[in-house]
Formats: C-alpha cells, sequence, structure tokens
C-alpha cells in the first residue's frame, strides 16, 4: 500500500460545490458525490476537517449592493455556512461517515460549538468535522476560516477543491491558451492575483509554512491520489 504524504487535511469546500445546475440552493445529489470522495479518503486512514463556504445559499456582497450593513450581511453567510454543514454531514452519515458539525456562531441544538481540543479529539477517533460559522467574525471570509482552522488543529495541508484540475494564468474556460501551474509560492500567488484564496488566507498560511493544494474534486480518484503524493493539480507553498 502506498504511503500516505498528508495524514490530517483540512478541505475547504465552496457553498457552489452543493449546489444545483443553477449554481444556487442545496443538491442532495451533489452532497453525496463529495461524501464519497471523502468516505474513500478516510478510509485510508486520513483524518478530514472541511469548511464549506456559503455562496449557493447567500453572498455578503449582494447584501452591501442592496444597503445592508456589511457585519449583518456577513453573519447572515455564516448562518448559511452552518445551512451546508449539515446538509454535507447528513450525506457523510448516509454514506456510514460519522460526522461532527462545530459552529463558531453557537447554536446547540443543531451543531457543538467550536472548540479547538474537542475538534481535535473527533479527528483522532476518526470522526469527520465539518467548521461551520466561519471564524464566528464578519469581515473575514471563508478562506480565512480555512486557514485558521488548518492552523488550529495541526493539518499538514489545506486542500482548495474547485471544478478545475489546478491554477491557471488565465480563466481555462475563457482562454484555451490558458497556462496551469504545477507549483507556486505564496508570494507568487498574491502577486499574480491568480484568486487562489483570498490574500489574508494565502498570508496566513505562508507565514505558518502551511501548504495549499488546489485540485478539481469532481476528478474521479484525484483526491485519494493527492494524499497519496501523486502529482495533481497546484501546490502553493
Amino acid at each position: 500500500m502506498q504511503e500516505l504524504k498528508y495524514h490530517r487535511i483540512l478541505l475547504k469546500l465552496t457553498g457552489e460545490s452543493l449546489a444545483s445546475a443553477t449554481g444556487t440552493g442545496i443538491d442532495a445529489t451533489q452532497a453525496i458525490q463529495i461524501a464519497k470522495r471523502i468516505k474513500e479518503v478516510r478510509e485510508l486512514g486520513v483524518e478530514v476537517a472541511i469548511v464549506i463556504g456559503a455562496g449557493n445559499l447567500w453572498r455578503g456582497r449582494i447584501g452591501q449592493e442592496m444597503g445592508m450593513d456589511q457585519a449583518t450581511a456577513d453573519y447572515m453567510g455564516m448562518l448559511g455556512t452552518v445551512m451546508n454543514a449539515l446538509a454535507l454531514m447528513d450525506a457523510l452519515e448516509h454514506q456510514s461517515v460519522i460526522t461532527r458539525v462545530m459552529s463558531a456562531i453557537e447554536m446547540r441544538t443543531v451543531a457543538e460549538p467550536y472548540i479547538r481540543r474537542r475538534a481535535i479529539r473527533h479527528l483522532e477517533k476518526g470522526r469527520v468535522v465539518i467548521f461551520g460559522g466561519g471564524t464566528g467574525n464578519p469581515y473575514f471570509s471563508t478562506d480565512t476560516a480555512a486557514a485558521l482552522r488548518a492552523m488550529e488543529i495541526g493539518a499538514d495541508v489545506l486542500i482548495k477543491a474547485t471544478k478545475v484540475d489546478g491554477v491557471y494564468d488565465s480563466d481555462p474556460k475563457k482562454n484555451s491558451n490558458a497556462v496551469k501551474f504545477d507549483e507556486l509560492t505564496y508570494i507568487e500567488t498574491i502577486n499574480r492575483r491568480l484568486e487562489v484564496m483570498d490574500p489574508t488566507a494565502i498570508t496566513m498560511c505562508m507565514e505558518h509554512k502551511l501548504p495549499i493544494h488546489v485540485l478539481n474534486l469532481w476528478d474521479v480518484g484525484a483526491l485519494k491520489k493527492a494524499l497519496l503524493g501523486e502529482k495533481i493539480g497546484t501546490i502553493v507553498r
């Protein structure tokens, strides 16, 4: 059996990964497909934590454009991430993967409050942990929440799951001549404005030497191959 490259990961998912073909709402079929990929790597013995966005349900930017206070709009987005976390938990448990949702905003009826040491203990026991509620503070993205939680739990890597097989110098869907990067430095990523993650998240990863691995979650076996050290996607370090 191949040796694992990463033993504990933080998987960053966009809210759109759960969306229907329209890009909005929660599609149970999409949730099940993600759950199957996560189950596959759990069976390798990888400890998996997840941060998920809420772009399929709400974007704070839209609220601001409507004249809404940014903090209020951001809190609404945080609530959306908990909804997505619960949907993904349900899909995972239908795949017999024991899962816990922890929220940075307390709502004890539906999720555990986020406590760092408890989260680590869940991972050590083989449970998947989904972090909802972002950082618990407005003005911070779920990218930043992912970087923060990855460092708090001692993850070996932050995996940014997308629908593209890595990072390109331009949008490969619009430019057939777009060039894919196999590896980038944090500074290159920020200076080129490649939109891998927001600059705050990348800077945090750089300061703590946490690698970011960008891959296409929808490529069958891509996540598993990355965890086994195969050349997949783009690594930022």
